[in-house]
């Protein structure tokens, strides 16, 4: 689907899994392979852990697959990479994440997820960078998401569908994590609507609330992923701590920089966590 083209998602009458299974056919058409079992979407810091996953089948643009946009924002780095892992098993990274910021909606937000879960995905891998509230978090932390509050005011589900979210973020999975990396820490997530960075009053805001880190996506798309009855991990790379813990002003800037400098370590660590599952 070329950026010039309507996008499927914005038409409200369309249904937007069938938009997903059109995705996924055609994934398997461009890849040559009719099911993958892990998905990941890697977020800023998180992208050269495709590099050691495994061998790489085939990488397409992901604007050319229907619903997909180019993304917005660097450190993203627009395709679909399909995988065959060590063991077997093939995995759908997803370097094309549409940010709700982005402004054209939920549906487009979470279209990577419901494309995954229809190629046949039963895990899916959510990453992001994201703000730490958490003092002894410097940056290149990851920490493990353990569950998240919605700050978005908005949902993927649409009508009377109500999906529970006990556990959305697996347990299990985080379990599994920690006998890769025994010190891997972990906190709820608060997505915020951004573009802009939260206030100092916003991140107190969210510690009372029970939040520890502070970011832009990966809410919207792990209820979706729930919906879709994935089995979600979570992770977050800590680039900065959060605005009014950190005395200096945020950028975007550092926040790429801080990715930079953690990618080679967190992309090692996510490579053996998606080795052991």
């Amino acid at each position: 689907m070329s950026e010039s083209s309507v996008n499927p998602l914005d038409d409200p009458s369309a249904n937007p899994f069938d938009i997903a299974a059109t995705a996924a056919a055609e994934i398997a058409v461009a890849t040559g392979v009719a099911q993958h079992d892990i998905a990941l979407t890697l977020g800023s810091g998180w992208g050269k852990a495709a590099d050691l996953l495994g061998e790489t089948v085939a990488t397409i643009p992901a604007d050319e697959i229907t619903g997909f946009s180019k993304p917005a924002l660097d450190g993203h780095v627009g395709t679909l990479r399909s995988i065959l892992l060590e063991n077997g098993k093939r995995a759908l990274v997803i370097g094309a994440r549409t940010h709700y910021y982005e402004g054209h909606g939920v549906r487009r937000v979470v279209h990577s997820v419901r494309t995954a879960a229809a190629t046949g995905v039963t895990t899916m891998i959510l990453t992001n960078g994201a703000g730490g509230i958490k003092e002894t978090w410097t940056p290149g932390t990851p920490v493990l998401i353990s569950d998240h509050i919605n700050l978005t005011a908005d949902s993927p589900l649409e009508g009377a569908t109500f999906v529970d979210l006990t556990d959305l973020y697996s347990s299990g999975l985080r379990d599994l994590a920690r006998t890769i990396d025994a010190d891997l820490d972990e906190g709820v997530y608060c997505q915020f609507r951004g573009p802009h960075y939260e206030t100092p009053a916003e991140v107190q805001m969210a510690k009372a609330i029970g939040g520890h880190i502070v970011g832009m996506s990966t809410a919207l798309e792990a209820i979706a992923a729930r919906q879709v009855g994935l089995e979600i991990l979570g992770m977050s790379l800590i680039t900065n701590l959060a605005a009014g813990i950190q005395k200096t002003p945020l950028s975007h800037e550092e926040v790429i920089e801080a990715g930079r400098n953690a990618e080679q370590r967190i992309s090692g660590l996510l490579a053996r966590i998606v080795a052991a599952i």
